[in-house]
């Protein structure tokens, strides 16, 4: 199991093109992928500011990864919101914290392009 930071999700979702070869393999091999739902607020959020064009709704996108078959939407839950506040990390952004917080507590490891996480998360792949 990995989990999909929401910036690996868009690439796989909209332009795999933009995954480097062992964060492609990454997800390739996966048994199964893990997708926070916070990632979800995080598209809705910046696609309603007009910061990312999307060619679906966010109601389109929770449709479609629902019928992944090996993708599992992780809901938030008080251990995570924990976890988040509890990390001993500079970063302010709550979706890169809550990212990294269900990696922690799931001890998986994540895939994004995001070099803030890539930094303080040891096990992300990119």
């Amino acid at each position: 199991m990995i989990l999909l930071d929401t910036n690996a999700l868009l690439f796989v979702m909209l332009n795999q093109d933009k995954l480097t070869p062992g964060a492609l393999k990454a997800i390739t091999d996966a048994d199964e992928l893990l997708v926070s739902s916070i990632s979800i607020w995080e598209i809705a959020v910046k696609n309603k500011k007009g910061k990312l064009s999307l060619p679906f709704t966010p109601e389109e996108l929770i449709y479609h990864l629902k019928n992944v078959t090996n993708l599992i939407l992780q809901p938030v839950d008080e251990r995570v919101w924990l976890k988040n506040v509890s990390l001993d990390w500079d970063n302010k952004d709550p979706a890169d914290r809550t990212v990294v917080a269900t990696a922690v507590l799931r001890g998986i490891p994540i895939v994004s392009s995001d070099k803030a996480i890539r930094d303080y998360y040891s096990r992300t792949i990119w």
